[in-house]
C-alpha cells in the first residue's frame, strides 16, 4: 500500500527484534500519505508502545492497524455487509 512505502523502506533498515519505542524515537516524525490526509508514524505505533517486532512485517501490521480513520475510504460505507439488527445504518445512496 502506497501509504507505507516509506515506511516499509525504513522498516527494512532496523536490526530486529526492536521495540516500538526505538522505531518511534528513530523515525515518529516521518509523515504517512493517508486518503484522507497524513498523519505521523508515531501516532500510528504509539498505540503498540510496549510492544517488541521480531520482524519488518510485524512493524509493518502493526503501523497499518494503528493508523486513523484518515485511512479508510468512505466512514460507513459497505456494499456487501447489512446493516446489524437495532442498528441505524447510514442512509442509502443511490448512483
Amino acid at each position: 500500500m502506497r501509504m507505507l512505502s516509506n515506511a516499509t523502506d525504513a522498516f527494512k533498515s532496523y536490526d530486529y527484534p526492536i521495540s516500538a519505542e526505538e522505531i518511534i524515537e528513530s523515525d515518529g516524525d516521518m509523515e504517512l500519505e493517508l486518503p484522507n490526509g497524513t498523519e505521523r508514524l508515531g501516532d500510528a505505533l504509539s498505540i503498540s508502545a510496549p510492544e517488541t517486532f521480531e520482524s519488518a512485517e510485524d512493524a509493518k501490521l502493526a503501523a497499518f492497524s494503528g493508523v486513523s480513520s484518515k485511512a479508510i475510504g468512505r466512514k460507513g460505507y459497505s456494499d456487501r455487509d447489512p446493516v446489524c439488527m437495532g442498528e441505524d445504518g447510514p442512509e442509502e445512496v443511490s448512483f
